[in-house]
C-alpha cells in the first residue's frame, strides 16, 4: 500500500547525500525530524523533464518556500549519491536544493511509490511532490506515473503551503 497524507514518513528509511568524505547514510529522521520539509520527488536525474522542468520549478521558488517557514528543499530520486551531486551542480543550484538519494530504490519500492520503467530505468520513482512536516507527510502531490504537470511543480506546492 503507498504512503499517503497524514502518514508519518518510513522511520527505517535512509538516504544519501555526498559529503566531502563521499556518500553518506542520512536516516529519514535526521531529514525530517522537527523541520518542514518540501520534497520534488523525480523519476530520474538528467532526464529532459527533471532537468528542464521539474526540478527547476523548485530551484527557482528555493527562496519563497524558505519564507513560508520551509526549512529544506529537497530533491529525492532513484540515483546514486555521485550522480545527484552532479545533477544539482550541473543547475548551479547546491545552495538551494539538497538531493537525497535513493540509490536501490528501496524507499520508492517500500513507499508504493515506484514505477516500473523495465529497460528504460528499472524501478524508478513516481513523480511527485511533498510536504512534510515533523515527520509527517502534510500534502501529496501524486503524478500518473512519470508524467508531469502543474500539480507536483514548485508552484503548485507553494500555493499550498
Amino acid at each position: 500500500m503507498a504512503i499517503k497524507e497524514g502518514d508519518k514518513f518510513p522511520a527505517g528509511t535512509s538516504f544519501q547525500i555526498l559529503g566531502d568524505g563521499g556518500p553518506a547514510d542520512v536516516p529519514a529522521a535526521d531529514v525530517f525530524a522537527g523541520k518542514k520539509v518540501v520534497i520534488c520527488g523525480v523519476p530520474g536525474a538528467f532526464t529532459p523533464t527533471c532537468s528542464d522542468d521539474h526540478l527547476p520549478s523548485f530551484i527557482a521558488l528555493a527562496d519563497e518556500f524558505k519564507a513560508k517557514g520551509v526549512d529544506t528543499v529537497a530533491c529525492l530520486s532513484v540515483n546514486d549519491a555521485f550522480v545527484m551531486s552532479r545533477w544539482i551542480k550541473s543547475l548551479d543550484a547546491a545552495d538551494k536544493v539538497t538531493m537525497l538519494a535513493d540509490g536501490g530504490g528501496v524507499f520508492a519500492e517500500e513507499s508504493g511509490l515506484c514505477v516500473k520503467t523495465g529497460k528504460f530505468g528499472g524501478t524508478r520513482l513516481q513523480r511527485l511532490a511533498m510536504i512534510v512536516n515533523d515527520g509527517t507527510i502534510e500534502k501529496l502531490f501524486l503524478e500518473d506515473g512519470t508524467g508531469y504537470t502543474d500539480l507536483s511543480s514548485g508552484a503548485g506546492v507553494l500555493a499550498a503551503l
